[in-house]
C-alpha cells in the first residue's frame, strides 16, 4: 500500500478498525498524527500516502494539515514551541514575551510570527499562534504537547534548558 502503511500497519490497521469502513476518512487525524512522527513533518508526499490509506483526497489532508498547529507542512526543530498571541494573551503579556523568547533562541520575530523559526541548532521551532484555549493564564506556551501558564522570561529560559537535555 505505502511506505508508512508497510511500517506501522498495526498501528494503522487498530486506527482504521474503530471507524466503519466507508467512515475511514475519519482516521485522517490519528494517521498525520503517525506520518509526522515518523516522517517530521508532512510533505506532499506524506499528505498523499495518508489520503490513499484514508481513501480520500490529498487536498482534504492537506487541508486538515492547515488547519491544525500541530502539524506541519515544513521541517521544525526537535521540539516545537508555541506561544500563544490571540487579544487576551495579548492583554496579558504575550507580546514581550514572545519578544524576550525570540531572543533567548537567537531567532527571527517575523519568522516566529509567520510559520515558525526554527534555532541554528535544530533543536526548537518557536511559533506564535492564537488561541492555545487557556486565555487567563497568559503568558502561556506549549512545548510539543506540554501546556506552561503564566509564564516569566526566567521560567521561559528554565523550560529552555530543561527540554535541551532532552
Amino acid at each position: 500500500m505505502s511506505a508508512l502503511f508497510d511500517k506501522h500497519a498495526t498501528e494503522i490497521e487498530k486506527i482504521l478498525s474503530k471507524y466503519p469502513p466507508d467512515r475511514k476518512q475519519s482516521a485522517v487525524l490519528p494517521l498525520l498524527y503517525i506520518a509526522q512522527t515518523e516522517y517530521g513533518y508532512c510533505t506532499p508526499d506524506v499528505i498523499r500516502e495518508v489520503a490513499d490509506i484514508a481513501g480520500v483526497e490529498p487536498t482534504e489532508v492537506d487541508a486538515v494539515v492547515g488547519f491544525y498547529t500541530l502539524f506541519f507542512d515544513h521541517p521544525v526543530g526537535k521540539h516545537v514551541v508555541q506561544v500563544c498571541n490571540d487579544l487576551p494573551c495579548a492583554l496579558r503579556g504575550s507580546e514581550p514575551f514572545l519578544d524576550h523568547a525570540c531572543q533567548k533562541l537567537g531567532v527571527d520575530k517575523h519568522q516566529a510570527e509567520h510559520g515558525g523559526a526554527t534555532t541554528a541548532d535544530g533543536n526548537f521551532t518557536l511559533e506564535s499562534v492564537v488561541c492555545l484555549g487557556a486565555c487567563d493564564k497568559a503568558p502561556m506556551m506549549q512545548i510539543d504537547l506540554e501546556y506552561f501558564e503564566r509564564l516569566t522570561p526566567d521560567e521561559f529560559d528554565r523550560l529552555i534548558e530543561e527540554y535541551r537535555k532532552k
